[in-house]
């Protein structure tokens, strides 16, 4: 289709793409993984914050087993829905988070990986209820804008200069993001334990990645 040359050529630059979806099969997989999970938080001394111990997703635990190749599958379908046409190879860094009344994680991101992500088997539905503030987002996660300063020109209605985008997952859901991206997850005001599996996507090098 020829663009008419009276007609604006609109350029979205700077693309930060975030993958959101439900994995088939996340019914039957979330109960056994909050159980093995728990069994490990109750055996591992800070399971959630000592991430480099291992490797979550070598195990050979059935559900697991299932999750890695969700999340293969998902890294896939987050590299097509980009335009890149050639082959990848990359190795998954995977760590468990269990996340009891009042825990969170600050603001950070992900040094020396390309994609990171996380997969939800437990999210409380019903926050305690307690004084104070009204506008808590308990259990949400939070990603910045990567430009710094850019919301210094914001407009309302403007969708570029919004300096937060908010999600509160559901149980089942993968969300897969750039590792450069800051991220918080809020505080869990709930009495049942928040139960998420984080991981990164390190690429393996080829020259096929050179620009």
């Amino acid at each position: 289709m020829i663009r008419p040359a009276d007609e604006p050529e609109f350029l979205q630059l700077w693309p930060t793409q975030i993958l959101r979806h439900r994995l088939p099969g996340a019914e039957q997989a979330n109960p056994v993984l909050a159980d093995h999970i728990l069994e490990l938080d109750a055996s591992t001394e800070n399971l959630t914050t000592d991430y480099l111990r291992g490797n979550l997703l070598e195990s050979d635990h059935p559900a697991l087993a299932w999750l890695r190749d969700c999340v293969n599958r998902t890294v896939i379908d987050y590299v097509r829905s980009t335009g890149i046409d050639y082959d990848m190879d990359w190795s998954i860094q995977c760590w468990p988070n269990v996340n009891r009344f009042g825990d969170y994680h600050n603001l950070h991101n992900h040094p020396h990986s390309w994609l990171s992500g996380t997969y939800y088997v437990a999210v409380p539905a019903r926050p305690k209820e307690l004084p104070g503030r009204s506008d808590r987002n308990p259990g949400a996660i939070s990603f910045y804008d990567p430009r710094p300063q850019a919301n210094m020109t914001a407009v309302r209605g403007d969708p570029q200069v919004d300096p937060e985008f908010r999600i509160l997952p559901k149980p089942g859901e993968i969300l897969l993001w750039p590792a450069f991206l800051h991220h918080l997850v809020h505080p869990n005001l709930s009495e049942e334990p928040r139960i998420s599996i984080s991981f990164n996507i390190t690429l393996k090098w080829k020259d096929d990645y050179l620009a």
